[in-house]
């Protein structure tokens, strides 16, 4: 039997997994902010008030949900039927394969590891687990970075940079033109870097790192 609770539950769990509260979910949808406030859930007089179909309506248009997702919150408690979304791990000599990545830096194929990782708005993004000390204290062995291949870069980022000739480094940028890029080291016992235009493959930056 379908109950009260299981439906307000649902627009809950609707609303947290796209980063909302449900005023925000209501406001989304183009409802009064208060739609869904808890208050209104029950009448003065102590009754359920259920969300009308026009408001369900409206809310999976404005999270691109359909019925069968919204059901399956109903059937599991409020709970996410979603898996957890994904990214590639990849390892620093893998990196430096170039059979794994195409010519934008993009990551190709699927012989890698995966992690869990919430979604961040670049397909592409993936996760790099660092190797050596070369990039200490602020990055240690076996850390792991978060990398989008699509985000700008500017002066100050930090960023993976693959050579032509199959070397990568974690570097910060501090300075790209159209000729040369040029990189500081994050660890200060090893020498930063200048690179002609021509010499790199591509070079990405770091969004989050699992210290």
């Amino acid at each position: 039997m379908l109950k009260h609770s299981d439906i307000w539950a649902a627009i809950d769990a609707l609303a947290r997994d796209n980063g909302l509260t449900a005023s925000a979910l209501a406001r989304k949808a183009g409802l009064d902010p208060t739609t869904f406030n808890k208050s209104k859930r029950i009448t003065r007089e102590g009754k359920a008030r259920w969300p009308s179909t026009e408001s369900v309506a409206k809310v999976l248009d404005a999270t691109g949900a359909n019925l069968s997702r919204f059901l399956g919150y109903i059937e599991n408690d409020g709970q996410t039927t979603r898996p957890a979304p994904t990214i590639p791990l990849i390892g620093f000599a893998q990196a430096g394969d170039r059979g794994f990545f195409d010519d934008a830096g993009y990551p190709l194929g699927g012989g890698w590891d995966e992690i869990p990782f919430p979604e961040i708005g670049d397909p592409h993004a993936y996760a790099l687990e660092i190797s050596g000390d070369s990039m200490e204290p602020l990055f240690r062995d076996g850390d792991v970075v978060i990398v989008s291949p699509s985000a700008s870069v500017r002066r100050g980022d930090r960023v993976v940079v693959r050579t032509n000739e199959g070397e990568v480094m974690v570097k910060q940028l501090a300075r790209l033109t159209a000729r040369r890029v040029e990189l500081t080291s994050i660890n200060p016992a090893h020498p930063g870097r200048i690179l002609a235009a021509e010499e790199v493959a591509w070079l990405a930056r770091i969004l989050w790192a699992s210290q």
